[in-house]
């Protein structure tokens, strides 16, 4: 990678007009320790060629983009600012009559830094100033938490998603367009609109979609059989997604005589979206519900930092807090205080945390009794030595063999039969059958812990601030993500974060000596 040699263009405005940047800011900041912080060597892998420069100094482009981060701006008001805004000039290096570059530059880059081995360098970078500060040691908390993030594309229904995953098998799968020339007749799929049918006709609505699934089952089984790329073969497995997930046999068909409707229910895992097939329907809780991604974040309470962050699909077992819990706190290198609510209270990771030696303050999911009011797991005896479950009113009853998830039922059943608590205990008419989760032992003790009054007062008060974490992660407009797909979003938040923690370093009294980071705390 070439260096810039490039004079400014005009004045220099840290120089020339340092006075009018605030003092403390992230403007400020950067303008004083921006190559410090962003060496052109930490972007050397990005531009591998010897031969010439980049357009513009990647150390510019970072700087630029922690503070796009920070302000949530688009690419194009990014680059207005640094026309017009005199502290974007100072921060990132500009002289008074730059004009800045064009906002694809900004595209350019994020794309280097995503295909590049470390696609979140930035918030490395401000990890490693952290890590040299020390302003972490002895800092022992961890509180974990989670957060919604809209998607960026609009929800489609079943009929729009079908049209438009069939419209891109035509454009870009090799003789897609021939066959659904011949095979596809309930649209015209050039015409950019919706079907023109009395949307208000139910039964017109069900032709329609009857109609679309027949094409989209034709287009896929007579298609020319021959290897796909990489763009054909993703067209092709998401025409067959959103050709299944909404959609079961009509009634009075036997499933071969090609007659669909739209399914009762909405499937596992559902794709809202054709434009951005990885954004999900979230539940966050009961009353809350989005379309998009989940945001999860570890931060440490005293300071008010993020030690890292991940953004992750809205579903699925793999994206699940508890899940995610794990990568959050993989860099650790010291035993921690790890808090966080229910959602992170499983079984499997609170196995994982105190194997690596964590003390945990994680609230355990309440239990919930079979009838209102009636009896809960706790008040049933449970001896997972031996085997055995004694219920309230004395009955004893042996475990039966662990099923996939290793959890053991004891069937009380007859038991129940004459059975004078049997109203507080099941509504069942064939008896009590009590489950015994793999973690029993493990859960309960945490229900037991978590009655503790110094429990509840280190939960009370290193908990909550997580929220204030989560608040900031989204303020400014960034609730709702601003590209498509985990990818580009995960960087995206990665930067978000690390501009965070920046601002946060500044305000602790972050400087640079000339040969490492440090704290200066303000004197009055």
């Amino acid at each position: 990678m070439g260096e810039w040699a490039g004079e400014l263009v005009g004045p220099d405005v840290w120089e020339t007009c340092r006075e009018l940047i605030p003092a403390g800011s992230v403007f400020a900041f950067l303008a004083e320790h921006r190559e410090a912080l962003f060496p052109g060597s930490m972007f050397a892998d990005m531009y591998p060629s010897k031969n010439g420069r980049p357009s513009m100094p990647p150390q510019i482009l970072a700087a630029t983009v922690v503070l796009q981060s920070l302000h949530g701006l688009s690419d194009f008001d990014t680059v207005q600012e640094l026309r017009c805004d005199l502290r974007w000039k100072a921060a990132c290096g500009l002289g008074l009559n730059d004009t800045a570059f064009d906002p694809s530059l900004l595209a350019y880059f994020r794309r280097r830094l995503q295909r590049s081995g470390d696609p979140n360098r930035l918030f490395t970078k401000v990890k490693e100033v952290v890590a040299a500060t020390g302003v972490l040691k002895g800092k022992h908390r961890r509180a974990l938490d989670s957060t919604v993030l809209d998607d960026a594309v609009a929800t489609q229904d079943t009929v729009t998603q079908l049209i438009a995953a069939i419209r891109r098998v035509i454009r870009d799968v090799p003789g897609g367009e021939r066959t659904a020339a011949r095979w596809c007749t309930a649209h015209d799929y050039t015409d950019p609109g919706k079907p023109r049918i009395a949307w208000n006709d139910e039964q017109a609505r069900a032709t329609l979609v009857d109609a679309l699934v027949t094409d989209a089952l034709n287009l896929l089984g007579r298609l020319p059989e021959r290897q796909l790329d990489e763009k054909a073969a993703d067209a092709v497995g998401l025409l067959a997604l959103v050709a299944g997930q909404d959609v079961e046999v009509a009634d009075g068909s036997d499933g071969r005589n090609g007659r669909w409707r739209i399914a009762r229910g909405t499937v596992y895992d559902r794709v809202v979206s054709t434009v951005d097939a990885e954004a999900r329907h979230i539940h966050k809780n009961r009353t809350r519900h989005q379309d998009g991604f989940r945001a999860h974040g570890a931060f440490e309470p005293e300071t008010g930092l993020l030690t890292e962050v991940e953004l992750t699909a809205g579903s699925g077992a793999d994206n699940h807090e508890a899940a995610v819990a794990e990568v959050l706190l993989a860099d650790e290198s010291e035993d921690l205080t790890v808090l966080g609510d229910t959602a992170y209270g499983t079984g499997d990771l609170r196995e994982t945390l105190e194997a690596d030696g964590h003390t945990l303050v994680i609230k355990p999911p309440p239990l919930k009794p079979a009838v209102p009011g009636g009896f809960t797991g706790d008040d049933f005896h449970v001896d997972t030595a031996k085997g055995e479950v004694t219920c309230p009113a004395g009955h004893t009853k042996a475990l039966g063999r662990p099923d996939a998830n290793g959890a053991r039922t004891a069937q009380f059943k007859k038991l129940c039969t004459h059975c004078p608590l049997r109203e507080q205990c099941t509504r069942s008419k064939t008896g009590r059958a009590f489950q015994v989760h793999a973690h029993y032992d493990r859960l309960k003790a945490a229900r037991q812990q978590a009655a503790d009054p110094n429990w509840q007062a280190e939960y009370r008060r290193w908990r909550p601030p997580v929220e204030r974490a989560m608040a900031w992660l989204v303020a400014r407009g960034n609730r709702r993500v601003p590209y498509r797909g985990v990818l580009k979003n995960n960087t995206w938040l990665h930067n978000r974060a690390a501009a965070l923690n920046l601002r946060r370093l500044i305000n602790l009294g972050l400087t640079h000596t000339g040969h490492t980071w440090t704290i200066t705390l303000a004197t009055t």
